[in-house]
């Protein structure tokens, strides 16, 4: 039981979110696999219709059997861009791409250890502990769950505070019966100045517009170390409970000479019915708290936010499987302050029908309705990569 639990836990770190691998080969000490798939979508949104990447990927899994019972094991995940870049922004897979002219971009690569009783420690870029907590309404192939805090700095990776694909990480996990747990350090020295020209970081700590435009480099800020962790509790072989948190801070000086010291904080719950993959009922939730964690969609720092994702589908005998999605991430009162009364309230409701014609091959059909409002004097800008919109494509998966 106890090796199955840590069999459990190392697939889920290897091999978030959800996907197949094909062996090719396995000998009494070496296993090598190789996994991805490729998607293709016309989608038609924010006045365009094209044919777009779905986030297509490519990975590569070693496995080495030690001595004592440990295993030592890496892999290696590069993005994929077959169909040419796109001007449409509308998950966090699609900023990347529209931003590179790469056929391959960097996911993931890591290396570690194992061991049934002593768990597993993981060095590299890699999903972070908090994606545990809110990965369970992440399935809908199209539009990101953009509101549970994993893909940070409007819709980027999560890379920098670690709640995604974190860079630099070092991972610790073991399983006790039916409870879980993994807990992690960024170990980074990271420096970059705001400027007055458009970057991730324009007006990060609520600085003015005016402060903003006086100067070409108007701060210098340090985001150095990270760390988080995540429980996860198995209740029944149906109902699965998640909490975890992530904590960061920045630090630097204006050029007026005001100092920033700010800490950026995540925390929150989520719970899961059923299995997506499975016939049946599936449904999950996920909530969160933030403080100075996310950018709006001007690349604004949110001063605090809340949260919150929720998921539920139905997949029949016949491999149709139907889904509705609802996210809302909203700014509070001092957002509106820092920015002289705009509404940040990213909201959106997302339906779609997937035909898994078999395991590795999935046909879809997704529909987004947004909801959101940014009302102020940036609406405009604010809305455009918020926009309703359909997506057809096909799935295929190694």
């Amino acid at each position: 039981m106890k090796k199955t639990l840590v069999a459990s836990a190392l697939a889920a770190v290897i091999f978030v979110p959800t996907a197949s691998a094909i062996e090719i080969y396995k000998d009494d000490k070496n296993a090598v696999e190789i996994g991805g798939f490729i998607d293709a979508r016309v989608i038609n949104t924010q006045g365009s219709t094209e044919v777009v990447d779905g986030a297509s990927r490519i990975n590569f899994g070693f496995t080495r059997e030690m001595t004592h019972g440990w295993k030592a094991y890496t892999k290696l995940e590069w993005g994929i861009n077959p169909f040419g870049n796109t001007d449409i922004v509308y998950n966090s897979e699609s900023n990347f791409a529209s931003q590179s002219s790469d056929f391959l971009n960097n996911r993931l690569g890591y290396v570690g250890l194992a061991h049934d009783t002593y768990g597993s420690i993981t060095i590299g870029k890699q999903w972070g502990a908090w994606y545990d907590v809110v990965y369970n309404t992440n399935y809908g192939f199209v539009w990101d769950g953009n509101a549970s805090g994993t893909y940070t700095y409007n819709k980027a990776d999560g890379a920098v505070n670690g709640t995604g694909r974190g860079d630099k990480t070092v991972q610790y996990r073991n399983a006790f019966g039916d409870f879980s747990f993994a807990l992690q350090a960024q170990l980074k020295q990271d420096e970059f100045d705001v400027l007055d020209t458009p970057t991730p970081y324009p007006g990060v700590f609520g600085r003015s517009a005016s402060v903003l435009a006086s100067s070409a480099t108007i701060a210098t800020i340090e985001y150095n170390y990270t760390y988080g962790g995540a429980a996860t509790y198995n209740v029944t072989d149906k109902l699965t409970l998640t909490a975890g948190f992530n904590l960061g801070e920045f630090d630097g000086s204006f050029v007026d000479g005001q100092s920033i010291n700010e800490t950026d904080s995540i925390y929150g719950v989520g719970a899961t019915w059923g299995n997506w993959d499975a016939e049946g009922v599936y449904a999950a939730f996920n909530v969160n708290k933030q403080e100075f964690h996310d950018t709006d969609n001007l690349g604004r720092m949110m001063p605090e936010a809340w949260g919150l994702e929720s998921l539920a589908s139905y997949k029949f005998e016949n491999g149709i499987r139907t889904f509705v999605s609802y996210n809302i991430l909203e700014a509070g009162d001092e957002y509106e302050a820092a920015y002289d009364g705009d509404v940040f309230k990213r909201q959106f409701a997302v339906a779609g029908v997937h035909y898994v014609w078999d395991s590795n091959t999935v046909l879809y059909l997704e529909g987004r309705k947004d909801f959101s409002d940014f009302s102020g004097a940036n609406e405009e800008a604010m809305a455009k990569s918020e926009d309703d919109g359909i997506a057809i494509g096909i799935r295929y998966t190694l």
